[in-house]
């Protein structure tokens, strides 16, 4: 289980079925900092979305038995929460599986990251002057698997490539109004080669941002924040906006 750094990763020297579980499928071990831990694993659905109910579930089922809970799923129900989780003694991560295991026949070994845990982003909400809100992007909770302890990220570009907002979301659906880019290489050199054209530095300054541009009052009271990493990983979080 790798999370967005290199060589930063969660090894089981042992993975096996765990008998009796109502939710937890398997109990792995780990080394951490030199001592031995145990790991509660849940395999949520292979369509669909693990939300709050099943994570908080998992937890009582693990908190007394385990030090981590990793729940493994395709996709993560926008309210979930953080990306990692304290509840007392127990630590829980949310690992994104790759869309390759739908196709897990035709998958090569080696072929990429198929559990990748991406922290919660660090997001800021403030009221301008004239009212209207604006959204800055501060950083990314990253776990190191290695120490087991929880770093904030301090280059935004080398752990996020894109981030939106929805800055009237209806709790349903994700419509993008915003959109920002980070990123190390500027992803504009292949836009402009695409479209064949000079386009406005300035216009493209405020697309290349970790602050997003003023917005007025959400009518629906919510917005929606999506931060997508380089692994195509991503994580949402949502505001009341009052």
């Amino acid at each position: 289980m790798q999370n967005t750094k290199k060589n930063e990763r969660l090894t089981f020297s042992v993975l096996r079925p765990w008998p009796g579980g109502r939710v937890v499928s398997a109990e792995g071990i780990y080394e951490e900092n030199g001592e031995r831990k145990r790991a509660a694993i849940v395999i949520g659905p292979e369509y669909g979305t693990v939300g709050i109910d099943l994570v908080r579930e998992a937890a009582r089922e693990a908190r007394d038995l385990f030090d981590t809970l990793v729940i493994c799923a395709f996709a993560f129900d926008p309210h979930v929460g953080e990306g990692t989780m304290n509840l007392g003694r127990l630590t829980v991560l949310k690992a994104r599986m790759s869309q390759e295991l739908h196709a897990a026949e035709a998958y090569k070994a080696g072929g990429g990251n198929l559990f990748v845990v991406f922290g919660e982003p660090d997001i800021g909400l403030d009221r301008t002057g004239d009212g209207q809100f604006r959204v800055t992007l501060k950083g990314v909770d990253i776990f190191d698997p290695n120490t087991g302890n929880v770093r904030s990220s301090n280059k935004l570009e080398d752990d996020i490539a894109c981030w939106f907002i929805d800055t009237d979301y209806d709790g349903d659906s994700f419509f993008v109004r915003h959109a920002y880019f980070l990123g190390g290489k500027d992803p504009f050199e292949k836009l402009k080669a695409a479209l064949k054209a000079e386009i406005d530095p300035d216009a493209w300054a405020t697309l290349y941002s970790s602050q997003s541009r003023p917005f007025p009052q959400p009518k629906s009271g919510r917005i929606a924040v999506k931060v997508i990493s380089h692994y195509r990983d991503e994580a949402m979080r949502v505001f009341r906006v009052t």
